[in-house]
């Protein structure tokens, strides 16, 4: 039940990613009492989107049903900024509107809000490379997202000297850690206490050897498109090769991911390419990986929380947090470079080892808590 004093929360959410972090907050607020909390979905991912919220028990109230490529950045934050526009003047009309990250959904509905009045919470402020090429288009929309939003939610310290670089007050900076954490410890414990679903995602993956390392790889980002990806694929290619390894490749819809990798590795042995993964079937593969190669942002974030290493196919990362804790490592999209980084973790156990995270960066699983105690402290100084 909602009473006239609780405030009235939207939570805009466009793609999988934000689903996944922003899934434990929409829990925490459900769950205390004191917040109307109305989820909007933008649809941006489309069913990717809509299996995500299934994963958590979410229905949205309000879906924006845009018809739009993904890959159409400017007709589809048109498209958001006018439907969410007509949300915000219509019955809804909240106090505050929750985003995550760094979506054309983000950035769109920061917008229109801003427009409209509305004070904006951004979960994951901060996050910054400093260069507006990578990753494109999400620091520029990271950034506009930081100029117009009043409440920022920082996952790590550097995020936080991010915000307060640039002059965000920090009254307005509130240090969380990532709600990826707390999300991945919810699936992990989902795939735990489910023998049945268990036993559904190994049959689901029968190609799995525990005599091979396994490498996950993902690839996805804009700016890998090209040449980039192709070098990334002859790099995997070379890696197969090994008797030891064997690679899995759920790889991006995207065309211009998606047809180069078919084209460059499909059939060959040791390679398995898949389609997009759910949330928990992305979870068993990444329990089960030795080693995860990967362009994601999530990804730097969930690796660590699961103790696994990451090498990073991009040449900046805005989550330099694992990197500088010796964690992760950059190894951008050279094929030579990336097959002699995979390698050298192969063959030195000793370099293997001292990258198995032992602390986690990115937090304890208790961002959501933390975030819903700051809005609930701003309820009570409103009333």
């Amino acid at each position: 039940m909602t009473s006239a004093s609780d405030l009235r929360v939207l939570v805009v959410i466009g793609t999988r990613p934000e689903a996944i972090k922003l899934a434990p907050v929409v829990a925490r607020l459900r769950s205390v009492g004191g917040f109307d909390v109305r989820v909007c979905a933008t649809l941006q991912h489309g069913e990717m989107l809509e299996h995500q919220l299934e994963v958590f028990g979410i229905e949205p109230d309000i879906r924006l049903d845009l018809v739009v490529r993904e890959t159409d950045l400017v007709t589809m934050a048109a498209a958001v900024l006018t439907g969410l526009s007509g949300v915000l003047r219509g019955a809804v009309r909240p106090d505050l509107v929750l985003v995550q990250g760094d979506t054309t959904t983000t950035f769109s509905a920061t917008l229109a809000a801003f427009i409209e009045g509305i004070p904006v919470a951004h979960v994951e402020a901060g996050l910054r490379t400093g260069n507006l090429a990578e990753p494109w288009p999400e620091e520029a929309y990271r950034t506009l997202v930081s100029t117009l939003a009043t409440t920022h939610f920082a996952p790590t310290e550097q995020a936080r000297t991010a915000l307060i670089d640039e002059a965000v007050p920090s009254a307005r900076i509130h240090m969380t850690g990532n709600t990826v954490v707390d999300a991945l410890g919810t699936a992990c414990g989902i795939i735990d206490r489910d023998p049945r679903l268990r036993q559904d995602l190994e049959a689901r993956f029968p190609f799995l050897d525990d005599s091979q390392r396994l490498i996950l790889v993902t690839c996805h980002r804009r700016e890998n498109i090209g040449e980039r990806v192709e070098e990334i694929c002859r790099a995997l290619g070379d890696l197969a090769l090994r008797p030891d390894v064997q690679i899995a490749f759920p790889v991006h819809l995207n065309p211009r991911i998606h047809d180069p990798v078919y084209r460059l590795l499909e059939g060959r042995d040791g390679i398995h390419l898949l389609p997009p993964q759910d949330y928990l079937a992305f979870v068993y593969l990444m329990q089960r990986a030795w080693l995860l190669v990967t362009d994601s942002g999530g990804i730097q974030e969930e690796a660590p929380t699961l103790g696994k290493p990451v090498l990073i196919l991009r040449n900046d990362t805005e989550r330099p947090d694992a990197v500088d804790a010796g964690i992760a490592r950059l190894v951008g999209t050279k094929r030579a470079r990336i097959v002699a980084e995979v390698s050298r973790l192969l063959d030195d156990p000793a370099s293997y080892a001292a990258m198995i995270p032992r602390e986690n960066p990115f937090g304890d699983g208790r961002a959501a808590e933390r975030i819903v105690e700051v809005l609930a402290l701003a309820r009570e100084e409103e009333t």
